[in-house]
C-alpha cells in the first residue's frame, strides 16, 4: 500500500463564467448564516480597529478597509481578486467575537424559542401528543402555503408553553423567560410553580456564600433568577434535539437555532461602504458602518485580551454588554429604548436604516429606479399638432438619442446624421463600432467616420419626427398617466401637446412639467406603440368611459358653429374645410348641396362639420342621437314619437348616416365622459385611428375658426339687469322673513323637531333649506333673463366647456350660504360668529352666519368677505390632507392588487397561482370594452347596436316587408344564448339574452302603442301607419345583422389573458379618490343621520375598520306604508332611557321613609307609540345591573308611578346613595336595544317608510318584530362577515365602495370593486388592504419587504426558511427580470425533431391520491 500526501492549495475566489446561455433565477433561498458559513464565505479575519496605516494612509491589513474586502476609493485595488472599484464586486470579512451575543433582528424569536423549550434539558415544554398533533399541523400543506396560519399555530405552541409549570420530560421546574433591560433576557423557574419548595430552597441555597460575605446583598437573595446570557442561551439552543426544531418553525437541517446568536459577526466588503475624501490633506469621511465595525473590533480585541490575562469579571461582564449593544446599534441604530453611542451623540444609519424607508434599497435603489434618455420640461397646447404628437424643443432632441442599427435601407440616412454631428439636427452623438468601442462626433473627423459606415454599427442619433417617446406627468395615478407620442421637433423651449390629451394626465397649462423617455430597443417601441399609443388609450379603464375627447375651446367652438343661424359662402365652406386638415387625404373631394340655393349658395354649420367627420373612415354609416344639456321636450308633444328632434333650443343632435341633421354639437356629443359621444361611437365603429383623426382635425378647426371669429367674456356678461336686481331683492326679503319666522318660532318653543333631529338642529336645516331655495330661485331667475346666443358665459356653461349655471349665478345674482363643515359658518366668539354682529338670537339671522346676498359684479363686504375666505380655506386644507392620505390609499391598493391577471384557463390568480376568482368580473368582459352604460347590468349599447343593423339592413333588405309586432316578439323568444355564439350556457350570457328579449319586446310593445294611438286619434290613420312603420318596424334581415352584432361585441368584449387586471382595479379605485373630498355628508332625506363618505369612508372600506365612525343599519319594514307600526317599530328598536319617558324624578324624604318617586309621562309614551307600562319600567329597574336593587325595594304606586328605596346592605351615608341612584336612574334602558341610540323614520321617494338605524348591532335589528329581516343591510362590513357571512360581507364591501363613489358623481365598473371585494375576502375572512392584511394575503418575502416592515419581513423569511419563487411583479423588478403579466405571461414551446417526445407526467388530484374513486366504485 502506498500513501499519498495531499496539499491543500489556498482557494482562489474569482469571478467565473462557466455558460454563456442566459440564466434564469428561479427562486430566492432565505435562511440564517451558520458560524461556519460566515467563516467559509469570509476572505480575511478582521483583527484590527486602524483603518490606514500610516504616514501613507494605505487601508491597513486586518482592519475593517483591508484590501482583500475590496478598494473603498477608485485609486485602490482589491487584493483578493485584482480588480479596481470599478470592477469588483466585494468580498466578505468576519470578525471571530469572544462571546455570543445576540442578534438584534432574531432576538424576539430567541425569545420565543427559549420560552418554549425547557431550560435544563432543551425539549419543547408539550407532551408528546401535543408535539405530535403539531407537528401534523405544521407539515400540512395549507400551512405551508399560508404563512399566517403557521404564525397562530406557533402562537397557540407559545401560549401552551408558557403556561407548563414542570417539563414533560426531565421534570425540572419552568417558569417565566422575560426581557429586562434591551437585550437581556431572564428566567424565573418558580414563578408559576407553587409545590417545589425544595427545590427552590436548594436554588437560593447557591447564593448562601454571597450573604455571607456581602450582608448589604441577603435581603435581595429572594428575588435571584436565572440570567439566560448569550452563552447559556447558545448552549440551551444547541440541545434542542431536531424533532423539536420543526416544532418551533424552523428547520432542523440547516436552521438550528443556535444559528440565532452570532459567534461570527460578518464583515460586509468595502465597496457598500465606501471612503468619502474631499481632502487628501485632511483625512477621509468613513461610513458609519466603517466606524461602527472598528469599534466592535476594539471591544473584542479587549474582552480577547481579557480573558487571555484573567481581567476583572466585572469589567469583562461591561464590556461584553457594551459588545452586545455595538452590534445591535450596528443592525438597527434606531431600535426604541437604544442608548446613545458612548462615542459619537449622533444615530448612526444601521444595517435597517440602509434598507427601509422611501429612500432605502428596496424602495429608493430597486423598485425604483433613475433612467437615462429621458427629459423634463414645462409643457404648452398646441392645437395643430395630432393628439398622438408631442411637440419637443430642438435642444432636447440634440440631446437624446436612440441607438439605430445601421442596415443597407437607413446607411445614407445615418451617414447624413454623422457628418452634422452633435450640434446640428437631425445628427448624432456617438457611433459605436463592432468591438463596442464609442466614438463621440463632436470631436474627430466625421467625414471619415461616416466613408466608414457599415452595416452592423450602431449610430446614437438624435431624435426626429416620428420616433416613439412615452409621455408622463406625475402623479401616475392611473395607466394612461404615461402613453406613447410621435416625436415633432419644433424651434422652442417647452413640450407642446394637443389639449384633447389634457385630461387623462390630468395636465393643465399654468406651469404643469412632463417627463418624456425614449425607449431604446426595438421591442420596446415597438411594444409602446402597440400598446400605449394615445389613439389605443382613447377610454378610461375604469369604466370604459372616453377619457380623450374634445375639450374646453373646441366645444364652444362647435356649439357656436353649428348654431342655426351660421352661413358660409363657397370660398369659407373650403377654408373651413382646408383649415381642419382635411387635404390631407390626396384626392378631390366634391362639396355637398349648398343649403341655401338662392339668391347665392350657402352652406350652415352643421353641413361642414359633418363634412368634416365624414373623412374617417366609419362615420359614413353612423346614427347616432345624444340629448345635449339646453335639450327639453316641446311643449305639448310629450307623448310624440318625433318630439326630440323639435326641440326649441336645438339640443338634441341626430346624425344619420354621417349628416348632421339637427342639433348643436357639445360636451355630451364631443366631450369625454359619455358612450353615447359621436368620438367613443366613431372609435367603435370605425377604429381608434379614425376617432383619433376626427379630434385633431376638430381641433385644428376649432381654434383657426376661433381665430377668425372672435370669442370672447367681458364685464357685459355678468351684469345684472335692472329686472334681475329688482326680482333678487325680492326673494332676499320673502327669505329672510322666513328665516325670521323660524327664529321666532324656535324662540317660542313652537317649532316643530324633524325626526331624530333637537330643536337646535331643526332651526340650522330649516334656515339652510330656506337659504339654499334664495340661491337656488335667484339663478333661475338669472339663467332665464341670460340670452345665450350673446352671452359668452352662459355659452361656455350649456355646451360644458367650462363652469356651470351656479358658476353664472354667483358671479351675476347671489353668491349664497358659506359653509364650513358642512354647516352654517360657527361661532367664533360667545354666541356669534364675528365680533361685528350683536349676540343672542340675532346672531343666527342669514347674514350673521354666513350667507352673502351679494355677487361677485356687485362686491362682497368686509364680514362676506371674511366669510367667504373660511369656506375657501377648509378647500385648500381638504386638498393638502387628501393627497397625502390618497397617495397611500393607492399604494396599498396598488401593492395587493398588482400580482393579479387574468390567465389563459379565465381564471383570476396571484402570481404564485392562487386563485381569487374563477371568471373574471363573473363574465370574463373587459371593462375597458364594454359598450353598455356606466354601472348598467347590460355590457352591450342595445338602442345603438339597433340603429346600426337598421342603416346595414336597409341596404340589404330592398322590398323586404317589415314584421309586425307579433312577429317580432316571437322572434325574441326563439332567441338562445347559441344564437349569441354561446359554447355553454352561463349565467352571463343568460342576463344578456334577457335584455336583448325584453329590448325586443319592449319596441314590439311600442310599435303597437303608436299604431293604436294613431288609429284612435287621427282620420287619416292608415297613411300615418306607413310613417309609424318606417319609424319602428323592422325587417327580418335588421334583426339578423343585429343578431351578428351582438354575437361580434360579445367575443370582442372578452378580456385577454394576461391583462394585469389587479393594477388597472387598483388604480380605477384608487385615481378616483383624489376628487373626492374629505368631508362628513348627510343621509339623504334625514338631516341629523350624518354618515361618512368620500376618503375617510373609502379608507374604512379597504382598512376593514373593526370601529367605523358612523355604523348604519338600514331596515326595511314588514309593513312599509303605516307610519303608526312605524313608529311601534322603531321603539322596538331604539334604545329608551329611563329619563325620556319621565315627568319627573325626585327624592322624598319622610320621618319614616327615604325614597326615590319617579312618574311616568303616559301622553309621551302613546304619542312615541312605545310598549312601555309600569310594570315593565319596574322590571327594567330590578334586572338593571348597576343599580343592584331587589324587587322589594321598588314599590309600584298607582299606574304611572314608582318609589324606590336604597337597600338595607348598602353601605355609606344615606345621603349619598340617594343621590348616587338619582344620578343612575334615568340611563335605565326600558325598551330597546341597549347598544342603538338612534332610529328615524325615513320616508323613501316612493312614500314608503324605512328605518335608518344608528348602530352596529345587527342582530337584534333583523330579529325585532315588525323588521324583515331578509333586507336588513349595516354598512359595517366586519359587523356583516360576523352576522351574515362571509358573502355578504363580500358582497357589503362591493356596495358599499359603489355607493360612496356615486355619492360623488364617480362611476366605477362593477368588475374593478367586486375583484377587490373578492381579494379581500377570499382567504375566508375579511383582510383589510393594510400592512396586516398584504401580509396574510401574499407569501413573497421581497414583495412584503419592498411594501412595509422591510427588515422585520426579511428577518422572518430568514427564521422561517422562506422560499421566494420570484415570479410577482415587485420580486420580479426588484430582480430585473421579466413580469410573468400581459406580453410577459405566456410562453414559448420548442418542438426539438432530434429529441424523444415524453409526455408531461400527469398530476394526481386529491381524490385520486386518497383512492375516493375506487372507494366510491368509479
Amino acid at each position: 500500500m502506498s500513501s499519498a500526501v495531499c496539499t491543500f492549495q489556498p482557494i482562489r475566489l474569482e469571478v467565473v463564467k462557466e455558460h454563456d446561455t442566459p440564466v434564469k433565477i428561479s427562486c430566492i433561498q432565505f435562511c440564517v448564516p451558520r458560524a461556519e458559513d460566515v467563516a467559509r464565505t469570509s476572505v480575511t479575519r478582521v483583527t484590527s480597529r486602524d483603518l490606514y496605516t500610516q504616514p501613507l494612509r494605505k487601508p491597513a491589513a486586518g482592519g475593517v478597509l483591508d484590501l482583500h474586502l475590496g478598494p473603498s476609493d477608485k485609486n485602490g485595488q482589491c487584493q483578493t481578486c485584482g480588480q479596481s472599484l470599478a470592477s469588483c464586486v466585494g468580498h466578505f470579512g468576519d470578525i471571530s467575537l469572544a462571546f455570543p451575543v445576540f442578534h438584534m433582528g432574531y432576538f424576539k424569536a430567541t425569545h420565543f424559542i427559549l420560552q418554549c423549550v425547557c431550560k435544563t434539558c432543551s425539549r419543547v415544554l408539550l407532551s408528546k401528543e401535543r408535539i405530535s398533533e403539531f407537528r401534523h399541523k405544521l407539515q400540512s400543506p395549507s400551512t405551508r402555503a399560508n404563512p399566517s396560519k403557521k404564525k397562530s399555530i406557533l402562537k397557540n405552541i407559545l401560549k401552551l408553553c408558557k403556561s407548563q409549570r414542570r417539563c414533560p420530560f426531565c421534570g425540572s421546574p419552568n417558569g417565566t423567560v422575560k426581557k429586562v433591560g434591551m437585550m437581556k433576557l431572564i428566567h424565573d423557574p418558580f414563578s408559576l410553580a407553587k409545590d417545589i419548595e425544595e427545590e427552590k430552597e436548594n436554588f437560593f441555597q447557591k447564593f448562601h456564600f454571597v450573604s455571607d460575605t456581602m450582608s448589604d446583598v441577603s435581603p435581595h437573595i429572594q428575588k435571584a433568577v436565572d440570567d439566560l446570557t448569550p452563552l447559556r442561551a447558545l448552549e440551551i439552543l444547541s440541545r434542542i434535539p431536531p424533532e423539536d426544531v420543526m416544532i418551533l418553525g424552523m428547520d432542523p437541517t440547516y436552521n438550528r437555532p443556535e444559528n440565532l446568536l452570532l459567534t461570527n459577526f460578518p464583515v460586509p466588503p468595502a465597496c457598500i461602504r465606501p471612503s468619502v475624501c474631499s481632502d487628501p490633506t485632511v483625512g477621509s469621511n468613513e461610513d458609519d458602518l466603517t466606524m461602527k465595525l472598528s469599534e466592535i473590533v476594539h471591544i473584542n480585541c479587549i474582552l480577547q485580551q481579557a480573558m487571555e490575562n484573567g481581567g476583572n469579571s466585572s469589567l469583562i461582564m461591561d464590556d461584553w454588554e457594551l459588545l452586545q449593544l455595538e452590534c445591535a446599534r450596528y443592525i438597527n441604530a434606531d431600535l426604541p429604548g437604544l442608548p446613545p453611542s458612548a462615542t459619537s451623540g449622533k444615530t448612526i444609519r444601521g444595517l435597517c436604516q440602509r434598507l427601509k424607508g422611501k429612500q432605502g434599497r428596496f424602495r429608493g435603489n430597486l423598485s425604483g429606479k433613475r433612467v437615462d434618455f429621458s427629459s423634463r420640461t414645462v409643457i404648452s397646447p398646441d392645437p395643430n399638432l395630432s393628439i398622438e404628437q408631442v411637440g419637443v424643443p430642438v435642444y432636447v432632441a440634440k440631446q437624446l438619442t436612440y441607438p439605430e442599427r445601421v442596415t443597407k435601407h437607413n446607411i445614407k440616412q445615418l451617414s447624413e446624421a454623422v457628418l452634422n454631428g452633435p450640434d446640428i439636427h437631425p445628427g448624432a452623438n456617438f457611433v459605436e463600432l463592432k468591438d463596442g468601442t464609442k466614438r463621440f462626433l463632436r470631436y474627430g473627423d466625421r467625414k471619415k467616420i461616416a466613408q466608414e459606415l457599415s452595416p452592423g454599427l450602431v449610430v446614437e442619433r438624435h431624435l426626429r419626427d416620428d420616433d416613439i417617446v412615452l409621455f408622463n406627468r406625475q402623479p401616475s395615478l392611473h395607466r394612461v398617466s404615461i402613453m406613447c407620442h410621435r416625436v415633432k421637433v419644433f424651434p422652442c423651449r417647452t413640450f407642446r401637446l394637443n389639449e384633447c390629451v389634457c385630461t387623462p394626465y390630468n395636465a393643465d397649462f399654468d406651469g404643469d412639467e412632463m417627463n418624456l423617455h425614449v425607449p431604446q430597443t426595438e421591442e420596446a417601441r415597438a411594444e409602446a406603440a402597440t400598446l400605449m399609443c394615445v389613439q389605443e388609450n382613447l377610454v378610461t379603464p375604469r369604466n370604459g368611459e372616453p377619457l380623450i375627447a374634445a375639450t374646453q375651446d373646441f366645444l364652444s367652438a362647435c356649439y357656436k358653429f353649428t348654431c342655426k343661424d351660421v352661413f358660409l359662402d363657397k370660398a369659407e365652406f373650403s377654408r373651413i374645410i382646408l383649415l381642419s386638415g382635411v387635404q390631407s387625404v390626396g384626392y378631390h373631394l366634391k362639396l355637398p348641396n349648398p343649403a341655401i340655393v338662392k339668391p347665392f349658395e350657402m352652406w350652415t354649420g352643421k353641413q361642414a362639420i359633418s363634412f368634416i367627420l365624414r373623412m374617417c373612415s366609419g362615420f359614413q354609416t353612423m346614427t347616432a342621437y345624444i340629448h345635449e344639456k339646453q335639450w327639453s321636450h316641446p311643449s305639448g308633444y310629450e307623448n310624440f314619437f318625433l318630439a326630440p328632434h323639435l326641440c326649441k333650443n336645438d339640443g338634441y343632435v341626430y346624425v344619420r348616416n354621417g349628416e348632421l341633421l339637427c342639433g348643436q354639437l357639445g360636451k355630451a356629443s364631443l366631450g369625454s365622459g359619455s358612450k353615447r359621444s359621436l368620438f367613443y361611437l366613431l372609435s367603435r365603429e370605425g377604429g381608434n385611428p379614425a376617432a383619433a383623426n376626427a379630434m385633431s382635425m376638430i381641433a385644428r378647426f376649432a381654434s383657426r375658426w376661433f381665430s377668425d371669429f372672435g370669442f370672447s367674456l367681458g364685464i357685459d356678461d355678468v351684469t345684472p339687469s335692472l329686472t334681475l336686481q329688482n326680482r333678487k331683492d325680492e326673494l332676499l326679503r320673502a327669505g329672510y322673513k322666513d328665516c325670521d319666522d323660524l327664529i321666532e318660532a324656535f324662540q317660542n318653543r313652537t317649532l316643530e323637531a324633524r325626526p331624530g333631529c333637537t330643536m337646535e338642529q331643526t332651526l340650522e336645516v330649516s334656515i339652510n333649506a330656506v337659504l339654499s331655495k334664495i340661491r337656488e330661485d335667484a339663478g333661475k331667475v338669472c339663467i332665464a333673463a341670460i340670452d345665450p346666443k350673446v352671452n359668452s358665459a352662459m355659452a361656455m356653461a350649456l355646451c360644458g366647456s367650462k363652469g356651470s349655471n351656479i358658476n353664472i349665478s354667483q358671479m351675476i345674482s347671489c353668491v349664497g350660504q358659506q359653509t364650513v363643515n358642512g354647516c352654517r359658518v360657527p361661532d367664533g366668539f360667545l354666541g356669534r360668529a364675528l365680533p361685528h354682529f350683536a349676540s343672542g338670537m340675532s346672531a343666527r339671522t342669514p347674514w350673521a352666519k354666513g350667507f352673502v346676498k351679494n355677487s361677485f359684479f356687485s362686491g362682497m363686504t368686509a364680514t362676506e368677505f371674511f366669510f367667504h375666505t373660511m369656506a375657501g380655506r377648509e378647500g385648500l386644507v381638504d386638498t393638502a390632507v387628501k393627497t397625502a392620505e390618497t397617495g397611500y390609499m393607492q399604494r396599498r391598493l396598488m401593492k395587493a392588487l398588482e400580482d393579479l391577471s387574468v390567465n389563459y384557463d379565465n381564471t383570476v390568480r396571484y402570481s404564485d397561482g392562487t386563485v381569487v376568482q374563477f371568471l373574471y368580473g363573473d363574465d370574463g368582459l373587459d371593462p375597458s370594452v364594454v359598450e353598455g352604460a356606466s354601472g348598467g347590468s347590460c355590457p352591450l349599447n342595445l338602442e345603438q347596436l339597433m340603429e346600426d343593423s337598421k342603416a346595414e339592413g336597409t341596404i340589404k333588405s330592398k322590398g323586404e316587408p317589415r314584421l309586425s309586432p307579433d312577429e317580432l316578439i316571437h322572434y325574441a323568444e326563439s332567441l338562445t344564448v347559441h344564437s349569441f355564439g354561446a359554447v355553454e350556457s352561463n349565467q352571463s350570457y343568460l342576463k344578456i339574452l334577457d335584455d336583448v328579449k325584453n329590448f325586443l319586446i319592449s319596441t314590439a310593445k311600442k310599435h303597437e302603442m303608436e299604431l293604436e294611438r294613431v288609429s284612435s286619434s287621427f282620420s287619416d290613420g292608415p297613411m300615418l301607419r306607413d310613417t309609424i312603420d318606417a319609424a319602428f318596424g323592422l325587417r327580418k334581415s335588421q334583426l339578423d345583422a343585429f343578431v351578428r352584432r351582438i354575437c361580434y361585441k360579445l367575443q370582442r368584449f372578452k378580456i385577454e389573458p394576461g391583462t394585469a387586471v389587479g393594477a388597472i382595479g387598483a388604480q380605477s379605485i384608487g385615481e378616483p379618490g383624489t376628487q373626492m373630498t374629505l368631508k362628513t355628508f348627510h343621509f339623504a332625506g334625514v338631516a341629523s343621520m350624518n354618515i361618512t363618505l368620500g376618503v375617510p369612508r373609502i379608507k374604512e372600506i379597504i382598512n376593514a375598520s373593526p370601529v367605523i365612525n358612523t355604523p348604519v343599519i338600514t331596515a326595511e319594514l314588514v309593513s312599509p306604508n303605516d307610519i303608526t307600526i312605524a313608529r311601534i317599530v322603531k321603539g322596538r328598536v331604539e334604545r329608551t332611557t329611563l329619563g325620556e319617558i319621565c315627568n319627573f324624578i325626585k327624592e322624598v324624604y319622610r320621618r319614616n321613609q327615604v325614597y326615590i318617586s319617579l312618574q311616568l309621562d303616559k301622553e309621551l309614551i302613546s304619542k312615541l307609540q312605545l310598549d312601555v307600562d309600569i310594570n315593565s319600567v319596574r322590571n327594567a329597574v330590578v334586572n338593571s345591573s348597576k343599580l343592584r336593587l331587589k324587587e322589594k325595594d321598588v314599590t309600584v304606586v298607582g299606574d304611572n308611578r314608582l318609589h324606590i328605596f336604597v337597600p338595607s346592605k348598602a353601605s355609606g351615608d344615606l345621603y349619598f346613595q340617594m343621590n348616587s341612584l338619582k344620578r343612575q336612574l334615568p340611563h335605565v334602558v326600558v325598551q330597546g336595544t341597549s347598544t342603538i341610540k338612534r332610529a328615524v323614520i325615513h320616508q323613501k321617494d316612493d312614500k314608503s317608510y324605512q328605518l335608518l338605524v344608528e348602530g352596529s348591532d345587527l342582530l337584534s335589528v333583523m330579529t325585532t318584530a315588525g323588521i324583515e329581516g331578509t333586507r336588513t343591510t349595516s354598512n359595517h362590513v366586519i359587523i356583516v362577515e360576523k352576522v351574515l357571512g362571509i358573502e355578504a360581507a363580500r358582497k357589503t364591501v362591493a356596495s358599499e365602495i359603489q355607493y360612496t363613489m356615486a355619492s360623488h358623481g364617480m362611476s366605477i365598473d362593477t368588475r374593478h370593486v367586486a375583484l377587490l371585494a373578492d381579494v379581500m375576502s377570499f382567504r375566508g375572512e375579511i383582510l383589510g388592504i393594510t400592512r396586516f392584511g398584504i401580509g396574510k394575503m401574499k407569501t413573497s418575502a421581497i414583495m412584503l419587504a419592498s411594501f412595509e416592515k422591510t427588515v422585520d419581513h426579511l428577518f422572518d423569511a430568514a427564521l422561517y426558511k422562506t422560499q421566494d419563487n420570484v415570479v410577482g411583479v415587485s420580486e420580479c423588478v426588484i430582480m430585473g427580470m421579466p413580469v410573468p403579466l400581459g406580453t410577459g405571461l405566456f410562453g414559448l414551446l420548442r418542438n426539438d425533431r432530434n429529441s424523444v417526445a415524453i409526455p408531461p407526467p400527469r398530476k394526481e388530484t386529491i381524490l385520486q391520491k386518497r383512492n375516493i374513486y375506487r372507494r366510491l366504485g368509479l
